[in-house]
């Protein structure tokens, strides 16, 4: 389940207002304030529509992998196919050390 903190993170990077994730996830205005203020935590139901939500407008939530929970944005199919042709670029992938 995401935090408060990353519900406001993930609405801001996919540039969403509370009132449009209401709509989205069907979830009460105020009640997103509240998560995202840490002054209340809704049902885990609840939690998960935001997330479902946020996750179809682009969010991507990453859990705890050792350097902490965060959010990023989703890389879309043209991004995609554009970074696996730079990380096939440079030629032969060899040891750098120098003897």
């Amino acid at each position: 389940m995401i935090t408060g903190s990353q519900c406001r993170a993930a609405r801001a990077l996919v540039e969403v207002t509370r009132g449009k994730l209401s709509i989205r996830s069907g979830v009460d205005e105020t009640v997103i304030h509240d998560f995202e203020r840490k002054l209340q935590k809704p049902p885990e139901a609840t939690i998960g529509e935001l997330e479902v939500a946020l996750q179809l407008l682009g969010a991507v939530f990453i859990g705890e992998n050792g350097g902490g929970i965060g959010v990023r944005l989703k890389f879309t199919e043209s991004e995609a196919k554009r970074i696996a042709r730079l990380e096939g670029e440079g030629g032969i992938v060899a040891n750098d050390r120098v003897p």
